[in-house]
């Protein structure tokens, strides 16, 4: 990447529409990462990751958006507006294996299937040192519910546990990464 700021890779959904809360959320999510002075990496198209991407451009910040060919052959998705540096690949897994390797901390919404994957791949990740140790930071209730059951149970160590940081609100997503390895 060709800027000097540190990257948070934003992961969510394509689903919320603009006006609706979890957009704003978003919006606020990457205004307030591009303030703390970080830029922003999303899967660069609708959804959370335009919301994310144009609070992030609104505040100054870079915007990197990571798309994929077999993405759009499905939906006909385009990147979105905001994204001043693109990355292309062909496949999905590549899009996927970028957005959680190249990346000093990650950010995961309230999204579906594709954002659980990518939260899922992270934690893993990290957890087995694939990739060097980074926050992991869940935004809202939506991952607290859906983990804790699996969190309870024996199949998960502290240490597992420890990777995630589950955050209420985009002020205290900044404030988990920016405290991170202090």
């Amino acid at each position: 990447m060709t800027q000097e700021r540190p990257t948070i890779a934003v992961f969510g959904s394509s689903r919320p529409k603009p006006g609706s809360e979890a957009y704003a959320q978003a919006v606020t999510v990457g205004r307030r990462l591009a303030e703390a002075g970080f830029a922003v990496a999303t899967g660069g198209y609708e959804g959370t990751m335009a919301a994310v991407s144009q609070g992030a451009a609104e505040a100054g910040g870079h915007v990197v958006g990571v798309g994929c060919h077999r993405i759009e052959a499905y939906r006909g998705a385009v990147l979105n507006p905001y994204v001043v540096e693109a990355v292309h690949y062909d496949s999905l897994t590549e899009r996927l294996l970028h957005l959680v390797r190249h990346n000093d901390g990650m950010v995961v919404l309230p999204g579906g299937i594709g954002t659980l994957s990518e939260l899922a791949l992270s934690w893993s990740f990290l957890q087995v040192g694939e990739i060097e140790p980074r926050p992991l930071v869940l935004l809202g209730d939506l991952w607290q519910q859906t983990l804790d059951a699996f969190q309870i149970s024996e199949w998960l160590d502290d240490q597992d546990r420890s990777l995630l940081s589950f955050a209420r609100t985009p002020e205290e997503v900044v404030e988990k990464l920016l405290a991170f390895g202090r």
